[in-house]
């Protein structure tokens, strides 16, 4: 008979599609509502927050440090935006303003990698990473990525903008939660969507053994990134999906504990920096700036952070054994 399951492989295919649909499904219900429970109320507050002005004065917070990246000081307000919120709500606030393409596609490298960090910042930590240090990476691997862009995209010198630049419009309190509503429905149906279809498939994939065959298809992706083989799947999840909208198949696939800490770590190093890849560039795209500079600075970043990280915990082990 060999190992139990072996004999209804081969002989019963129907019965594991289905075991393996069924499984999939209540995965991707679960992580839909455990999704949407971050999602509502984090949005909620941040949509209240932009129509009553403060978020627009927590610009403050970033401004000492619009010269690091070589930026003017009024560039805080959409970084501001971008990290508490969305890219959405950061591209409103840009294009509002006479920014130059430069400075432009300097805030766009930023807000990539640092954007919608408490809700983000939540998810990775249910799949293994601390939303301190998740939060406190990407922030760092954001502003070293713009500083290192800086110089091939300025001439060093920061013409700063007046706050009279800054245009403002009152929206009745209705209409802003009608607006949150609605674009709470669409990304939510999005949410669902890709839950249910991905984790189905995943499932449907483990059950008929064709895991192994999608594995080894990213496997030289992988290798290029410095990640394990095995974070295939889930790496492509964050690449295509991003970190919200792909978090719920993250989170389920490593609630067995099966992947080690190491490699659970590195990639969600790497997913920090580089996710998104499909829809995010495009945004910034739309508005005229290079695709060169939305794609290939935060790849490598990327791939130096994770060589790094792998350097570390090699050194590490083999300290370790000297100090026991």
């Amino acid at each position: 008979m060999g190992k139990a399951g072996e004999p209804q492989r081969v002989n019963d295919p129907e019965g594991l599609w289905k075991a393996g649909l069924r499984a999939g499904l209540k995965k991707g219900w679960d992580g839909f509502l455990w999704i949407m429970k971050i999602v509502l109320p984090i949005s909620l507050l941040t949509a209240l927050l932009a129509w009553s002005g403060w978020l627009h004065r927590l610009d403050f917070l970033l401004a000492p440090a619009m010269d690091l990246l070589s930026l003017p000081t009024i560039a805080a307000l959409p970084l501001i935006i971008g990290i508490l919120a969305n890219l959405y709500g950061a591209i409103a606030a840009m294009v509002v303003l006479p920014f130059t393409t430069p400075q432009m596609t300097l805030m766009a490298i930023f807000l990539l990698t640092a954007h919608n960090l408490i809700q983000e910042g939540i998810i990775q930590a249910r799949s293994g990473l601390h939303p301190l240090k998740a939060t406190l990476f990407r922030l760092g691997a954001a502003t070293a990525t713009v500083m290192l862009a800086a110089p091939f995209l300025t001439d060093g010198q920061t013409t700063d903008l007046p706050a009279s630049a800054v245009i403002t419009v009152a929206v009745p309190f209705l209409q802003m939660l009608k607006d949150w509503a609605w674009a709470t429905l669409t990304i939510g149906l999005k949410i669902f969507g890709i839950c249910m279809v991905l984790l189905t498939t995943l499932e449907v994939f483990k059950a008929m053994g064709w895991i192994t065959h999608i594995v080894n298809l990213f496997a030289p992706f992988l290798r290029i990134m410095g990640l394990d083989k095995k974070l295939g799947f889930l790496w492509m999840t964050a690449i295509v999906f991003g970190l919200a909208y792909g978090g719920a198949v993250i989170v389920e696939e490593t609630k067995d504990g099966g992947l080690p800490a190491e490699d659970l770590e590195m990639l969600h190093l790497s997913i920090g920096i580089n996710h998104s890849m499909v829809e995010d560039p495009v945004l910034f795209m739309s508005l005229g700036l290079s695709a060169f500079w939305l794609y290939i600075p935060r790849l490598i970043m990327a791939i130096v952070t994770v060589r790094l990280m792998r350097l570390w915990f090699h050194l590490k082990k083999r300290r370790s054994p000297a100090t026991l």
